[in-house]
């Protein structure tokens, strides 16, 4: 099972970033223990702030991964060339948040995602990720 983990704009500041709402844990530290505690996994991992590189990032995800584990970031609420580029491949997609985007501002209460993934885990700090490997290891 190959796995894409891909996250959005302003990740790249995960433990350092409104560390009350996002928690102190740098994500590169957190991808490690997940890499220790799913062996059978090839996990891939791509963070950036641009749109475009994402887009990219899950065209090429199509045919060669088994599932893309996505947090989007700000692009959630924004970008109908991300949510298309998800709708246009093959390979499942878990749209993730480490908060629950619905008791946040209500700007982002939507989710131009939500209606073309597998499915969506909010709120469960970065566990969410796990939660994520979880579902697509379900298929």
């Amino acid at each position: 099972m190959k796995i894409l983990i891909l996250n959005g704009p302003n990740l790249n500041l995960q433990g350092r970033r409104d560390t009350k709402v996002y928690g102190t844990t740098p994500f590169e530290e957190f991808f490690a223990a997940l890499q220790g505690d799913y062996p059978m996994v090839e996990f891939a991992y791509f963070q950036s702030n641009i749109e475009g590189e994402l887009i990219d990032k899950i065209q090429q995800a199509d045919g060669v991964m088994d599932g893309v584990v996505l947090n989007a970031g700000g692009y959630t609420h924004t970008s109908v060339a991300l949510r298309d580029a998800v709708a246009a491949v093959s390979v499942p997609v878990v749209e993730v948040h480490i908060s629950s985007i619905l008791a946040r501002e209500e700007f982002r209460h939507t989710s131009l995602l939500a209606s073309v993934v597998k499915g969506s885990i909010m709120g469960f700090g970065l566990d969410s990720y796990r939660l994520g490997v979880e579902a697509l290891l379900m298929k």
